[in-house]
């Protein structure tokens, strides 16, 4: 009997991210791939699937993303935080966009010397169906809305000024508000609720210095002037300059290794069947 190679390929992955859970002591699901609308349903029957079949209360999610709708993330943070009391987050390569927003929902963040976050950019579909990013789109009225101000101001800038549609700036400024009001809700909901006590002088850390922790951390990771870019890479150092605690494991070498060697079978994987999206758990 000749057994198929693509699901001979998918055992070994479920084995080795089985190896993975081990070593973390939480359950794990993989996720790569765009966050739009309707992954929210498949994501939950995936989350409850792995619950209803676990002891564990904490989850890890390994993520791979370029990023998405900040609405279907926040379902899915409600989807992840009824069903487990712990969430974290392991970057293997890159998470950008809303994909650092689900991020920021973690008790911690795990990444290694080469993996990278991204400026908190969301996307929002146009009238044409297709993805924007909503702070480059704002960015450029911003630009604009400056120019006219000047002297020289083209009537070729004035053409696309007055083609912008004001309904759809409406949307993403909504959609770049709700980032921000996300983001900094989860940071001191999840990932500061064990920050007690400034490292510094020892303090303890009120309420209130953690949500301007979380606002001066969503301000810098929506600065489109500073990234100038949708995909702009945000390493560990970076993060660290922006005051966000990252737990890096580029030496815990049993851990990368689990990591590493379960990465690269599903990504390449995905890369010789051309899928756009995959998300798998040790049952599916």
């Amino acid at each position: 009997m000749i057994c198929d190679a693509n699901e001979v390929v998918l055992k070994e992955a479920v084995i080795r991210l089985k190896r993975a859970e081990k070593i973390m002591g939480t359950d794990v699901l993989y996720m790569n791939g765009p966050m739009l609308n309707g992954l929210e349903n498949i994501f939950k029957d995936y989350i409850e699937d792995l619950r209803a079949n676990s002891r564990s209360t904490a989850l890890s999610i390994f993520l791979t993303t370029t990023g998405g709708s900040a609405e279907v993330v926040e379902r899915m943070v409600n989807i992840v935080r009824y069903n487990y009391r712990e969430v974290n987050f392991v970057i293997p390569d890159y998470a950008y966009s809303a994909g650092t927003i689900f991020c920021m929902s973690g008790d911690s963040i795990l990444m290694d010397y080469s993996s990278v976050l991204g400026p908190i950019d969301p996307q929002v579909q146009t009238k044409d169906g297709k993805m924007a990013s909503a702070l480059g789109y704002l960015d450029r009225i911003k630009e604009l809305l400056e120019r006219a101000k000047e002297k020289d101001f083209t009537e070729a800038e004035y053409l696309i000024l007055k083609e912008f549609d004001h309904a759809e700036i409406k949307l993403y400024e909504q959609a770049r508000d709700l980032t921000v009001d996300l983001l900094k809700k989860w940071l001191v909901t999840y990932k500061f609720k064990n920050w007690e006590k400034h490292t510094s002088t020892g303090l303890p850390v009120t309420e209130d210095e953690k949500k301007e922790r979380a606002e001066d951390i969503a301000r810098d990771l929506g600065n489109y002037s500073k990234w100038k870019s949708h995909g702009r890479p945000i390493s560990i150092e970076d993060l660290s300059i922006l005051k966000l605690k990252i737990d890096d494991y580029s030496d815990k070498m049993e851990l990368r290794t689990a990591i590493q060697h379960y990465y690269g079978l599903a990504t390449d994987y995905m890369q010789k069947n051309r899928m756009e999206f995959f998300l798998q758990t040790r049952r599916k």
